[in-house]
């Protein structure tokens, strides 16, 4: 069975989130369904990788410190050359599979933030709305001090 990409999205999110004990669970689960072959052993590899260098927090894993996860164009950046590296033929189906786990979490960590920026901008337009002053009840129409008479 291919990889589910549900089941990877959510690790992914999971990850991000970092709620490791839930995502370990989920990579375990994705891990037992999938075909045994090079290009699966290359992602989950990549994906044991990613969620270990998360939950350490520590320095020999230089690259995952230095991704700042709110900077879109470097997200993006990252994302285009993991992509690249997939599709290059001369690489081993091992890699191109290490590759595109790490072009999946570069999309996950993009889509979370345009999630969390849309949230910012919809509070940011409620309370705009709530700080608008309500309208008052117009005066009343001003009656004419002198009054016509109709012929």
């Amino acid at each position: 069975m291919p990889v589910s990409r549900v089941f990877i999205t959510r690790f992914l999110q999971l990850v991000a989130e970092r709620r490791f004990a839930e995502a370990e669970r989920m990579l375990e689960r994705s891990r037992n369904r999938a075909r045994k072959n090079e290009w699966n052993e290359g992602y989950f590899q990549a994906l044991s990788g990613i969620l270990l260098a998360q939950r350490s927090n520590d320095d020999r894993y230089l690259f995952l410190p230095s991704i700042n996860p709110t900077n879109e164009d470097e997200l993006k950046k990252y994302r285009r050359d993991f992509l690249e590296h997939t599709r290059n033929m001369i690489h081993a189906d091992y890699d191109r599979g290490f590759f595109s786990a790490w072009s999946d979490y570069i999309r996950i960590l993009l889509k979370l933030n345009l999630d969390e920026k849309s949230k910012k901008v919809k509070k940011k337009v409620e309370t705009t709305v709530e700080r608008r002053p309500t309208q008052t009840a117009l005066p009343e129409q001003v009656k004419p001090t002198r009054q016509t008479k109709l012929l």
